[in-house]
């Protein structure tokens, strides 16, 4: 992300607080794969559509949706990339506790071993 780290923090702020409401999470599967106007995405998920145009901006606020027009209507899909940022600080936890995990198999094999065992 560019802007620097001042600039990822404010975005993962705002992508979590974003993501944080199940509705909006909700809103965010139906666009995954296919975009969607207001009214179809308040059809599916059962809000009004003024309460969908709400979580859209939300979302759309955090850079987890783009808008895009057609006509009249106003469709919805998720940015891969906005949550690109969410994706990154936890990406972060993983490689310390991947080699944990691998410190504990390798000492545990090791037991295994000098115990007699030789069952794979």
């Amino acid at each position: 992300m560019t802007g620097g780290p001042t600039a990822s923090a404010a975005g993962l702020d705002t992508a979590l607080r974003a993501l944080a409401d199940g509705n909006r999470r909700r809103i965010l599967i139906l666009v995954r794969d296919q975009a969607g106007a207001v009214g179809e995405i308040a059809e599916r998920v059962g809000m009004s559509q003024q309460a969908v145009s709400h979580h859209l901006r939300v979302l759309r606020g955090a850079r987890l949706v783009t808008e895009q027009r057609e006509g009249t209507r106003h469709l919805f899909r998720v940015r891969t990339d906005g949550l690109r940022v969410v994706e990154e600080f936890l990406d972060g936890f993983w490689p310390t506790h991947l080699a944990a995990l691998k410190r504990a198999a390798e000492v545990e094999s090791g037991r295994s071993w000098a115990g007699g065992r030789q069952d794979g």
